[in-house]
Protein backbone atom coordinates (compact mmCIF):
# COMPACT_ATOMS: atom_id res chain seq x y z
CA UNK A 1 0.00 0.00 0.00
CA UNK A 2 0.85 3.46 -0.98
CA UNK A 3 2.76 5.19 2.26
CA UNK A 4 1.43 8.69 3.61
CA UNK A 5 4.11 11.25 2.82
CA UNK A 6 3.96 14.54 5.37
CA UNK A 7 3.58 18.13 3.18
CA UNK A 8 5.61 19.45 5.98
CA UNK A 9 9.30 18.19 3.85
CA UNK A 10 8.32 19.69 0.91
CA UNK A 11 10.15 22.57 -1.13
CA UNK A 12 9.54 26.35 0.26
CA UNK A 13 7.17 27.91 -2.59
CA UNK A 14 9.07 30.22 -4.44
CA UNK A 15 8.62 33.90 -3.71
CA UNK A 16 7.74 34.86 -6.59
CA UNK A 17 4.96 32.12 -6.88
CA UNK A 18 3.37 33.29 -4.05
CA UNK A 19 2.92 36.64 -5.33
CA UNK A 20 1.42 35.33 -8.05
CA UNK A 21 -0.81 33.36 -6.02
CA UNK A 22 -2.07 36.63 -4.48
CA UNK A 23 -2.95 38.35 -7.40
CA UNK A 24 -4.76 35.21 -9.00
CA UNK A 25 -6.85 34.66 -6.37
CA UNK A 26 -7.87 38.46 -6.74
CA UNK A 27 -8.75 37.88 -10.38
CA UNK A 28 -10.52 34.81 -9.79
CA UNK A 29 -12.38 36.17 -6.66
CA UNK A 30 -13.74 39.10 -8.62
CA UNK A 31 -11.82 41.57 -6.55
CA UNK A 32 -10.28 42.80 -9.44
CA UNK A 33 -11.91 42.63 -12.55
CA UNK A 34 -11.02 43.49 -15.96
CA UNK A 35 -9.17 46.44 -17.04
CA UNK A 36 -8.72 46.93 -13.37
CA UNK A 37 -4.73 48.24 -12.77
CA UNK A 38 -2.59 45.47 -10.77
CA UNK A 39 -0.38 47.06 -7.82
CA UNK A 40 3.34 48.08 -9.94
CA UNK A 41 6.52 46.26 -9.17
CA UNK A 42 7.42 48.85 -6.65
CA UNK A 43 4.42 48.29 -5.09
CA UNK A 44 4.70 44.65 -4.59
CA UNK A 45 8.31 44.77 -3.50
CA UNK A 46 6.70 46.82 -0.70
CA UNK A 47 3.77 44.46 -0.14
CA UNK A 48 5.54 40.98 -0.06
CA UNK A 49 8.80 42.45 1.26
CA UNK A 50 10.35 40.68 -2.24
CA UNK A 51 13.13 41.80 -4.45
CA UNK A 52 11.95 43.68 -7.43
CA UNK A 53 13.04 40.57 -9.64
CA UNK A 54 10.76 38.54 -8.24
CA UNK A 55 8.03 41.27 -8.42
CA UNK A 56 8.63 41.39 -12.12
CA UNK A 57 9.15 37.87 -12.95
CA UNK A 58 5.18 37.49 -11.48
CA UNK A 59 4.29 40.45 -13.91
CA UNK A 60 5.70 38.62 -16.41
CA UNK A 61 4.51 35.14 -16.23
CA UNK A 62 0.93 36.22 -15.57
CA UNK A 63 0.95 38.39 -18.64
CA UNK A 64 2.64 35.41 -20.43
CA UNK A 65 -0.02 33.39 -18.55
CA UNK A 66 -2.72 35.79 -20.69
CA UNK A 67 -3.90 37.22 -17.04
CA UNK A 68 -2.47 40.51 -17.11
CA UNK A 69 -1.82 42.96 -20.23
CA UNK A 70 1.14 45.48 -19.67
CA UNK A 71 1.35 48.63 -21.25
CA UNK A 72 4.77 50.18 -21.50
CA UNK A 73 5.03 53.64 -19.02
CA UNK A 74 1.62 52.72 -17.70
CA UNK A 75 1.37 49.57 -15.98
CA UNK A 76 -0.44 46.14 -15.50
CA UNK A 77 -3.90 45.62 -16.21
CA UNK A 78 -6.51 42.32 -15.39
CA UNK A 79 -7.28 41.11 -18.87
CA UNK A 80 -10.45 40.41 -20.77
CA UNK A 81 -11.35 36.71 -19.93
CA UNK A 82 -11.41 34.39 -22.86
CA UNK A 83 -14.31 32.50 -23.33
CA UNK A 84 -14.48 28.73 -23.07
CA UNK A 85 -16.62 25.50 -23.14
CA UNK A 86 -16.32 22.22 -21.97
CA UNK A 87 -17.86 18.84 -24.05
CA UNK A 88 -18.06 17.57 -20.58
CA UNK A 89 -19.55 19.12 -17.19
CA UNK A 90 -16.90 18.37 -14.01
CA UNK A 91 -18.40 17.88 -10.66
CA UNK A 92 -16.75 17.21 -7.63
CA UNK A 93 -17.07 13.38 -6.55
CA UNK A 94 -18.35 14.28 -2.95
CA UNK A 95 -21.34 16.54 -4.54
CA UNK A 96 -22.44 13.60 -6.73
CA UNK A 97 -22.54 11.42 -3.60
CA UNK A 98 -24.22 13.90 -2.03
CA UNK A 99 -26.77 14.38 -4.27
CA UNK A 100 -27.77 10.96 -3.94
CA UNK A 101 -28.21 11.67 0.10
CA UNK A 102 -25.22 9.68 0.14
CA UNK A 103 -22.24 9.70 2.52
CA UNK A 104 -19.36 11.10 1.33
CA UNK A 105 -15.43 9.97 3.22
CA UNK A 106 -12.24 9.67 1.50
CA UNK A 107 -8.70 8.51 2.66
CA UNK A 108 -5.50 10.00 1.61
CA UNK A 109 -2.84 7.24 0.84
CA UNK A 110 -0.43 9.83 -0.79
CA UNK A 111 0.56 13.41 -0.17
CA UNK A 112 3.88 14.50 -1.23
CA UNK A 113 5.84 16.56 -3.71
CA UNK A 114 8.35 15.33 -6.71
CA UNK A 115 10.23 16.10 -9.57
CA UNK A 116 8.80 15.41 -13.12
CA UNK A 117 9.59 12.61 -14.80
CA UNK A 118 9.18 12.71 -18.46
CA UNK A 119 5.30 11.30 -18.52
CA UNK A 120 4.25 13.92 -16.12
CA UNK A 121 6.02 16.80 -17.53
CA UNK A 122 4.23 16.52 -21.07
CA UNK A 123 1.24 16.14 -19.49
CA UNK A 124 1.51 19.42 -17.32
CA UNK A 125 3.45 20.82 -20.35
CA UNK A 126 6.20 21.69 -17.84
CA UNK A 127 10.09 20.71 -17.91
CA UNK A 128 11.25 17.69 -16.70
CA UNK A 129 12.73 17.90 -13.13
CA UNK A 130 9.95 20.88 -12.23
CA UNK A 131 8.65 20.18 -8.89
CA UNK A 132 5.06 18.98 -8.92
CA UNK A 133 2.73 18.08 -6.37
CA UNK A 134 1.24 13.97 -6.07
CA UNK A 135 -1.96 12.87 -4.11
CA UNK A 136 -3.17 9.95 -3.82
CA UNK A 137 -6.96 9.45 -2.54
CA UNK A 138 -9.57 7.15 -2.22
CA UNK A 139 -13.10 7.77 -2.19
CA UNK A 140 -16.38 6.34 0.06
CA UNK A 141 -19.76 6.07 -0.66
CA UNK A 142 -21.73 4.92 2.16
CA UNK A 143 -17.99 3.34 3.22
CA UNK A 144 -17.95 1.56 0.12
CA UNK A 145 -14.96 2.52 -1.82
CA UNK A 146 -15.84 3.93 -5.45
CA UNK A 147 -12.97 5.62 -6.41
CA UNK A 148 -9.53 6.14 -6.69
CA UNK A 149 -8.03 9.49 -7.29
CA UNK A 150 -4.50 9.59 -8.88
CA UNK A 151 -3.67 13.56 -9.10
CA UNK A 152 -0.76 15.21 -9.86
CA UNK A 153 -0.95 19.45 -9.75
CA UNK A 154 1.28 22.07 -11.54
CA UNK A 155 2.83 23.39 -7.99
CA UNK A 156 3.51 26.60 -9.65
CA UNK A 157 0.05 26.83 -10.33
CA UNK A 158 -0.82 26.27 -6.54
CA UNK A 159 1.51 26.18 -4.43
CA UNK A 160 -0.47 26.04 -1.11
CA UNK A 161 -1.46 22.12 -2.33
CA UNK A 162 0.13 19.93 0.17
CA UNK A 163 -1.30 22.22 3.01
CA UNK A 164 -4.99 21.37 2.26
CA UNK A 165 -6.90 19.12 4.33
CA UNK A 166 -8.61 16.89 1.45
CA UNK A 167 -10.76 15.18 3.92
CA UNK A 168 -12.43 18.23 4.42
CA UNK A 169 -12.82 19.14 0.84
CA UNK A 170 -11.79 17.42 -2.23
CA UNK A 171 -8.71 18.41 -4.88
CA UNK A 172 -11.56 19.07 -6.94
CA UNK A 173 -13.35 22.03 -5.13
CA UNK A 174 -10.18 23.34 -3.75
CA UNK A 175 -8.25 23.53 -7.62
CA UNK A 176 -12.10 24.94 -8.96
CA UNK A 177 -11.55 27.57 -6.16
CA UNK A 178 -8.03 28.61 -6.42
CA UNK A 179 -7.12 27.94 -10.47
CA UNK A 180 -10.86 27.85 -11.88
CA UNK A 181 -11.47 25.67 -15.03
CA UNK A 182 -11.88 27.13 -18.43
CA UNK A 183 -11.00 23.86 -20.34
CA UNK A 184 -10.45 20.13 -19.47
CA UNK A 185 -10.05 17.30 -21.58
CA UNK A 186 -11.15 13.56 -20.86
CA UNK A 187 -10.27 10.10 -21.74
CA UNK A 188 -12.23 7.01 -20.74
CA UNK A 189 -11.30 3.32 -21.14
CA UNK A 190 -12.58 0.29 -19.70
CA UNK A 191 -9.71 -1.60 -17.92
CA UNK A 192 -9.17 -4.72 -15.95
CA UNK A 193 -7.85 -3.63 -12.28
CA UNK A 194 -4.74 -4.04 -11.08
CA UNK A 195 -4.19 -5.95 -8.22
CA UNK A 196 -3.17 -2.81 -5.69
CA UNK A 197 -6.16 -0.95 -6.93
CA UNK A 198 -8.92 -3.93 -7.29
CA UNK A 199 -8.01 -4.55 -3.04
CA UNK A 200 -8.26 -0.75 -2.39
CA UNK A 201 -11.71 -1.07 -3.99
CA UNK A 202 -12.97 -4.27 -2.45
CA UNK A 203 -13.60 -5.87 -6.07
CA UNK A 204 -11.93 -9.13 -7.59
CA UNK A 205 -8.66 -8.82 -9.01
CA UNK A 206 -8.65 -8.08 -12.71
CA UNK A 207 -12.13 -7.21 -11.99
CA UNK A 208 -13.99 -4.44 -14.45
CA UNK A 209 -12.93 -0.82 -13.83
CA UNK A 210 -13.71 2.10 -16.05
CA UNK A 211 -10.76 5.07 -16.22
CA UNK A 212 -11.06 8.35 -16.75
CA UNK A 213 -7.85 10.36 -17.63
CA UNK A 214 -8.37 14.15 -17.32
CA UNK A 215 -6.61 17.09 -17.33
CA UNK A 216 -7.74 20.68 -16.60
CA UNK A 217 -6.56 23.79 -17.89
CA UNK A 218 -6.97 27.73 -16.09
CA UNK A 219 -6.85 30.19 -18.82
CA UNK A 220 -3.10 29.18 -20.63
CA UNK A 221 -1.80 26.34 -18.03
CA UNK A 222 -2.41 23.33 -17.35
CA UNK A 223 -3.48 22.98 -13.38
CA UNK A 224 -3.20 18.74 -12.97
CA UNK A 225 -3.39 15.58 -14.32
CA UNK A 226 -5.73 12.75 -13.24
CA UNK A 227 -6.53 8.92 -13.54
CA UNK A 228 -9.68 8.15 -11.68
CA UNK A 229 -10.60 4.41 -10.91
CA UNK A 230 -13.79 3.34 -10.25
CA UNK A 231 -15.11 -0.12 -10.17
CA UNK A 232 -17.27 -1.11 -13.26
CA UNK A 233 -20.47 -2.32 -11.06
CA UNK A 234 -20.61 0.68 -9.07
CA UNK A 235 -20.14 3.61 -11.85
CA UNK A 236 -21.80 4.35 -15.10
CA UNK A 237 -20.74 7.38 -17.16
CA UNK A 238 -23.57 9.80 -18.10
CA UNK A 239 -22.71 12.91 -20.30
CA UNK A 240 -25.20 15.79 -21.48
CA UNK A 241 -24.31 17.88 -24.55
CA UNK A 242 -26.24 20.27 -26.76
CA UNK A 243 -25.85 21.09 -30.41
Amino acid sequence: MTTHSSGSFAKPVPLYAKVKQSIIEKIYTGEWKSNDRVPSEAELVKQFNCSRMTANRALRELTAEGLLVRLQGVGSFVAEPKGQSALFEIHSIADEISARSHQHRCKILKLSELDADVKQAAELDIIVGTPIYHSVIVHYENDVPVQIEDRYVNAQAVPDYLQQDFTKLTPHDYLSMIAPLTEGEHIVEAIAGDPRSCKLLQIESGAPCLLISRRTWSIHYIVSSASLLFPGNRYKLKGRFNS
